[in-house]
């Protein structure tokens, strides 16, 4: 089983779960409004018998303090300086940094920092310039309004979950649906307000940039994002040369599918091990 601690940051308390291998590190970063434990499956599967996987919650997430200053810290780069503080304290600047929906593009703002990265993956996290290009990279579902609403409802924090997952899914984690009612209304407010051209980085630029490897993985059946979007981007150190379709799942593949899922990540991580040899 994954063993848990904390990290003090300038951001506040983060709390972070780590796993029982021994080999090298992955870094799981989740997505709006979840935390750590949608990772439970990495972290306490294969993947995390093999690998020392290390996943933590976002400031405002999950057990971690919200943020004393959120226009500081629920931000691109916020988040992206305390995902590199969590590395460097857990000894994993030179881990693979793998990241879900926001946690992506929290990888991605956060790739050209980390000059000791392995590799990097991303899945359902459609790359943005900008201004981001909101209608070819989403399918406009209608739980898309939540994503930087500061209140929302439970029904509308079901929704929301419901979204993540494949389309006729009706038994949705009853603790997915507590991350999202426990995650700092700020959080989502303060992130949707810092989408200006100076907010984050071109991260189809830091895609076509990048050295490392790049995972792309995407849920055949995401209700959210345009996997035609992400196979137009120029991506040079593409893994496989091909975006990873994992059928039957949705934006959630991980928790959907997560032997296929850990299967991939577990291929991926051998790779970069090569490459780095």
């Amino acid at each position: 089983m994954a063993t848990t601690g904390s990290i003090t940051t300038d951001a506040g308390r983060i709390a972070y779960r780590q796993s029982a291998g021994t080999g090298s590190a992955i870094v799981l970063v989740h997505g709006n409004s979840a935390s750590s434990k949608a990772f439970a499956q990495q972290l306490d599967g294969n993947l995390g018998r093999a690998h020392r996987v290390i996943a933590f919650d976002l400031p405002g997430h999950g057990e971690s303090d919200n943020a004393a200053n959120p226009d500081a810290t629920y931000t691109m780069p916020g988040h992206a300086r305390v995902m590199r503080h969590v590395a460097e304290h857990l000894d994993a600047a030179d881990a693979i940094f793998v990241g879900w929906s926001l946690g992506g593009h929290i990888v991605l703002e956060a790739a050209p920092d980390l000059p000791r990265a392995k590799g990097f993956a991303i899945f359902g996290t459609p790359p943005f310039a900008f201004p981001p290009a909101v209608k070819q990279a989403f399918l406009m579902h209608p739980a898309m309004a939540c994503t930087f609403a500061q209140d929302l409802t439970e029904k509308q924090a079901k929704g929301y979950v419901a979204a993540a997952f494949r389309p006729g899914v009706a038994d949705l984690p009853a603790f997915m649906i507590d991350d999202v009612l426990r995650t700092d209304g700020r959080a989502r407010k303060t992130l949707g307000a810092c989408i200006t051209p100076e907010g984050f980085r071109d991260e189809v630029e830091v895609i076509a940039s990048l050295t490392r490897p790049l995972a792309v993985l995407h849920g055949a059946e995401d209700q959210l994002i345009n996997g035609d979007y992400v196979r137009t981007l120029a991506m040079p150190t593409l893994w496989r040369g091909a975006v990873q379709s994992i059928p039957d799942a949705g934006h959630i593949p991980q928790w959907e599918q997560a032997d296929t899922f850990n299967a991939l990540l577990n291929a991926f991580a051998s790779d970069c091990e090569r490459q780095e040899g």
